[in-house]
């Protein structure tokens, strides 16, 4: 009877799986600063928001009590005059690494820092809202039902416009549907971040960091040069909608048989 054979030593895992997400992570930052800097270079024209609602201006107008017109700078450094550099492709504006860059550590950072927060605080409703988009026509779904919804939350606002007495209730009804958008993307930043982690075959990593990589990748859609005003307003819509139909993540989920009792 012979040997049984030795066990064979496991083969170390590749370098590039090893460090899959650090490299993911660093080359979705990496796109979201070019796109930010194309997205800027293209300058503040509709539909491209971003120069004035993304890194604000770089200089602001105010009128003094004489009413002469005063700049006011917010980098009083003027560090990013400094790389500024010319287009080199006709109709874009100037080239500024500094303000993209900017806008990636302000925006970015608090696009992802709301992202893990939301799955910070609620980890088990995310999970649940995380299941229902992974589903069968899941996406679909969420999108519809937040497309719904902001058709409703527009004719609501304009119904309290038109009463005095519930006019304050405007700015609740906003953030409303604000924090449900919020808790919508951070859910969706996880699915991303999953469906990344299979889609690549990554190594098994902390849900977090999944959902960091799929924050960016959020970001990296809004700030696309012209569309991405309207792949942000998809993401939010479908956020929205994801937290209506899931009930911000509740187990029991939303149906219309909750009116028949």
């Amino acid at each position: 009877m012979s040997d049984p054979q030795p066990a064979q030593p496991a083969h170390p895992a590749h370098p590039a799986r090893r460090y899959g997400w650090a490299i993911l992570i660093g080359l979705l930052a990496v796109a979201g600063v070019l796109l930010a800097l194309a997205d800027i270079s293209a300058g503040n024209r509709w539909p491209n928001p971003l120069a004035e609602s993304i890194v604000g201006p770089g200089v602001a107008i105010k009128a003094t009590p004489s009413g002469k017109p005063q700049t006011l700078r917010f980098d009083r450094s003027r560090v990013g005059e400094k790389f500024t550099f010319g287009s080199p492709i006709a109709g874009f504006g100037p080239l500024n690494p500094y303000q993209a860059l900017r806008a990636f550590l302000s925006n970015g950072a608090g696009l992802v820092l709301l992202a893990l927060a939301a799955l910070v605080l609620f980890p088990s409703r995310a999970r649940t809202a995380v299941e229902r988009l992974e589903a069968r026509y899941g996406a679909e779904i969420a999108l519809g039902a937040g497309l719904v919804m902001v058709l409703l939350t527009l004719a609501v606002i304009t119904l309290l416009r038109f009463t005095l007495l519930f006019l304050a209730v405007v700015p609740l009804v906003l953030l409303v549907a604000l924090v449900a958008a919020l808790f919508g993307i951070a859910c969706i930043s996880l699915a991303i971040g999953r469906f990344l982690h299979h889609r690549l075959r990554l190594p098994d990593v902390h849900p977090l960091v999944a959902a960091l990589a799929g924050a960016l990748v959020v970001f990296d859609l809004a700030v696309i040069p012209y569309a991405g005003v309207f792949a942000l307003a998809a993401v939010a819509m479908a956020g929205l909608g994801l937290a209506v139909v899931t009930r911000f993540g509740s187990s029991s989920g939303w149906s219309f048989g909750d009116l028949d009792w």
